[in-house]
């Protein structure tokens, strides 16, 4: 595989991954990565830290499980704004119609976004219509999760990287770990990823930005002795028999 270009050291931030990105932050990853989950639990950690005016952008219009827009009430009820499918209250709509008001968030420069986007580069492809608006003041975070199909490798983890900048235009910034077995998750679960997380930071030049935990799950501060940063997932698009 060539890496050529991807050179670069990569980092460990010392303060919470949150407060250091800037403020949009794109999460891409491969189908069951846990990438929604993530952006709902950035999201809601962000409104209960006052963190001011924010928004949540679900531009998944390709898989019909859990998406971000099916915890609208939620999130609007925690204050933080939910764009997406013209089809607000029907979750089930698969059309690829996006609103016009999406871009609103994108050009309000008071507003903090999240965009989740949809699976894989072949969902990731609805972000070139948004390009313009991810040139400057953006975070990509690629969501890895070592227990999934197409990233359990680190060639298959960097080719999934590599898949999603070539079909969106963007540059990946960070790498986030998210290797979990749901209720099963244990430390060692969370170490597995962490390895390989890093050795595709390694192999890249791409930051490391933190482990992702269950909350109420792990005990977190098992999880900081891996190194990085730690963040507690607060598991908000499982149902309970999920979990």
């Amino acid at each position: 595989m060539d890496y050529n270009g991807w050179k670069g050291a990569h980092t460990v931030t010392q303060m919470r991954f949150f407060d250091c990105a800037p403020r949009k932050i794109v999460v891409v990853g491969h189908y069951g990565s846990g990438k929604t989950e993530f952006s709902v639990s950035l999201a809601m950690t962000l409104a209960s830290k006052n963190a001011g005016k924010l928004a949540l952008i679900d531009l998944d219009i390709i898989n019909p499980y859990f998406r971000s827009r099916e915890q609208r009430a939620m999130l609007e009820g925690a204050g933080v704004c939910v764009y997406g499918s013209t089809y607000d209250s029907e979750i089930t709509a698969e059309l690829p119609a996006l609103g016009a008001s999406v871009r609103a968030p994108l050009e309000d420069s008071a507003c903090r976004v999240i965009v989740d986007v949809g699976g894989n580069d072949a969902g990731a492809l609805v972000l070139k219509q948004f390009s313009k608006y991810f040139i400057s003041d953006t975070a990509v975070f690629a969501i890895i999760n070592a227990n999934r199909p197409h990233t359990d490798t680190v060639d298959g983890a960097i080719d999934h990287v590599l898949a999603i900048e070539a079909a969106t235009g963007l540059v990946v910034t960070g790498i986030v770990n998210n290797t979990h077995l749901l209720g099963e998750t244990t430390v060692s679960t969370i170490a597995k990823g962490y390895d390989l997380c890093m050795q595709v930071c390694d192999a890249t030049g791409k930051d490391f930005w933190c482990n992702c935990f269950p909350k109420d799950k792990v005990n977190p501060d098992d999880i900081s002795k891996l190194g990085g940063k730690s963040f507690p997932l607060g598991l908000y698009m499982r149902p309970t028999w999920l979990t």
